[in-house]
């Protein structure tokens, strides 16, 4: 199995690589794993993941400067029909928009916006930002990336910004943190984590694993 990790330019690549290895030896999966910045890797992966950290508009930017890159991607997640998994930013970038420092148009493969979050605690007063630490996931509705995690499955969050208004069929999971917020998205054959899953010790390796034998 070949999985292209495309790099737009942010995100902790050397990481995610090592993960997705690790996901694969737990798996007992025979993988190559790619960093990429080339179409022709995605176009043969048989899995595709992107991952970003940072600013919205500075990842979005990155990907769009990678000649043919946004095309590669389509083709993977429509015609070619082959899992794809964006990682935090990664994951944002799929929404229509990220309100980051102003407006920047996502990919728009999901309805929804990446927005300023605003935490409450139970007094009212402003929690801390970014979100960041280990947070416990609520499943919303069962996919396969969750077989086999713990029923107090913990991930870790570093974020400011969260995806909303999307739809109720498209929000696979969330996390509490002075209300919900979006943890997992994903629809067909594509799915995104707000969390780090090459950051969240065994939660993270086991939805990697389960990425590599996904078949939507």
């Amino acid at each position: 199995m070949i999985v292209a990790v495309v790099d737009p330019g942010s995100g902790n690549l050397a990481s995610v690589r090592r993960a997705i290895e690790h996901a694969a030896g737990m798996a007992g999966v025979a993988t190559e794993v790619l960093v990429t910045r080339d179409t022709a890797d995605v176009a043969r992966a048989d899995r595709v993941v992107l991952p970003g950290q940072g600013a919205f508009a500075a990842c979005r930017h990155g990907l769009a400067a990678l000649p043919g890159m946004e095309a590669a991607l389509a083709e993977h997640i429509g015609p070619r029909a082959r899992p794809l998994l964006g990682i935090c930013v990664g994951m944002q970038l799929f929404a229509e928009r990220g309100l980051e420092h102003g407006v920047t148009q996502g990919l728009g493969w999901l309805p929804g916006e990446v927005a300023p979050m605003d935490p409450r605690g139970p007094d009212g007063a402003p929690l801390p930002l970014p979100q960041m630490g280990w947070n416990r996931l609520e499943i919303r509705q069962p996919h396969p990336l969750f077989s086999g995690l713990a029923p107090e499955a913990h991930a870790y969050f570093v974020h400011s910004y969260a995806w909303r208004g999307g739809l109720e069929s498209d929000l696979l999971a969330t996390t509490d943190y002075g209300g919900p917020v979006t943890a997992v998205v994903g629809r067909a054959n594509i799915a995104g984590t707000q969390f780090h899953v090459e950051k969240s010790g065994l939660t993270g390796l086991t939805i990697l694993a389960n990425f590599l034998g996904w078949s939507p």
